[in-house]
C-alpha cells in the first residue's frame, strides 16, 4: 500500500498544477476560522459577531465546520480527475504497466491517494474545529466537546465517496474537463429523476428514493446546519422537525457507491486496450 501511495504522491508533487491545487484544497478549510470572526453590521445600529452568538458551541460546531469545509472539495476533485487525465495525455499509464505495475495496483494507487488526502483533510478539520470551539464554546466538559464527533467520520466518508466518483469519471472519459462536466450532468440527472418520481408517486416517496442516488446520498451525510441553529436559538418559537444526525445506513450507502466506483474504474481499465 505504502509503495503505491508513495508512487502516486511523487507524480502529484512533481506536477506544479497539482501542487498548487493540493495546497489550495488544504488551505481553504482554514477559511472556516473566518466564520468565527465574522462581524455583521446591522443597519449601523449594532454589530453582530457570529462567535458571540453561540453558533460555535459544542457540539453544534462539529456539524457547522464539517458542512462548510465539505463545500471546498471541488478543488481536490480537480486533482483527482487530473491524475487520470495526465496519465493518458502523458502516456505514463502505459509506461507504469510496462514497468510491472498491474492494472489493479494502478487503480489502488489512485484510491490510496484519495483516502490519504481525505484523512489529512479530516485531521485538519478536527484541530480547526477543536480550536474554535475551545475558544468560543460555553461548554467545556469533555463529554459535551466530543458529542457529535461522528460528523468527522461522515466528512471523511463523504470526501472518499465523492473523489471515488471523480476517479470513475476520469477513467470513463480520460479528460479532466469532461470528467468534471459529467459531475454536473449527474447532478442534473438526479434532480430530473426526482421530478419524474415525484410526479409519478409523491414527493415523500421520491425523496426517499433520491437519498440513494450518488450525489444526494453524499450530501445527506452532513445536512445543512441552519435549521439546527434556528432550533437551538429559538426552541419555543420555531416548530421544526429536523433530523440532522449522522446515520449508519447513510454511511453504508456512500461506502457502497465508493466500492462500486472503484470497482468500475478497475473494470474500465482492465477492458481498455492501452
Amino acid at each position: 500500500m505504502f509503495r503505491l501511495l508513495n508512487l502516486e504522491l511523487q507524480k502529484l508533487l512533481l506536477n506544479r498544477a497539482s501542487r498548487v491545487l493540493i495546497f489550495i484544497s488544504f488551505i481553504l478549510p482554514f477559511f472556516v476560522i473566518l466564520l468565527s470572526s465574522l462581524k455583521i453590521n446591522v443597519f449601523g445600529f449594532f454589530t453582530l459577531e457570529l462567535g458571540e452568538l453561540g453558533v460555535f458551541n459544542f457540539p453544534l460546531i462539529w456539524h457547522l465546520t464539517t458542512f462548510f469545509a465539505s463545500q471546498f472539495k471541488f478543488f481536490f476533485a480537480i486533482v483527482v480527475v487530473s491524475m487520470i487525465g495526465n496519465e493518458y495525455s502523458n502516456k505514463t499509464i502505459k509506461q507504469n504497466l510496462i514497468d510491472g505495475l498491474s492494472k489493479k495496483e494502478f487503480i489502488l494507487s489512485k484510491f490510496y491517494t484519495i483516502v490519504f488526502f481525505s484523512l489529512i483533510s479530516t485531521i485538519l478539520i478536527f484541530f480547526i474545529t477543536l480550536s474554535i470551539g475551545l475558544y468560543y464554546s460555553s461548554y467545556n466538559e469533555v463529554s459535551i466537546i466530543f458529542t457529535n464527533i461522528e460528523f468527522l467520520l461522515a466528512y471523511f466518508v463523504k470526501l472518499v465517496g465523492f473523489f471515488s466518483l471523480c476517479l470513475f469519471f476520469g477513467m470513463l472519459v480520460k479528460r479532466s474537463a469532461f470528467a468534471l462536466g459529467f459531475l454536473f450532468i449527474l447532478f442534473i440527472a438526479e434532480w430530473i429523476s426526482f421530478g419524474i418520481l415525484a410526479w409519478k408517486f409523491n414527493s415523500k416517496t421520491a425523496e426517499s428514493i433520491q437519498n440513494f442516488f450518488p450525489l444526494k446520498s453524499m450530501y445527506k451525510l452532513i445536512d445543512e446546519p441552519f435549521q439546527r441553529i434556528t432550533m437551538s436559538k429559538f426552541p419555543d418559537k420555531v416548530n421544526l422537525v429536523y433530523d440532522y444526525s449522522v446515520h449508519a445506513y447513510e454511511i453504508i450507502i456512500v461506502l457502497g457507491w465508493t466500492f462500486l466506483f472503484v470497482f468500475l474504474s478497475y473494470k474500465l481499465l482492465k477492458r481498455r486496450d492501452l
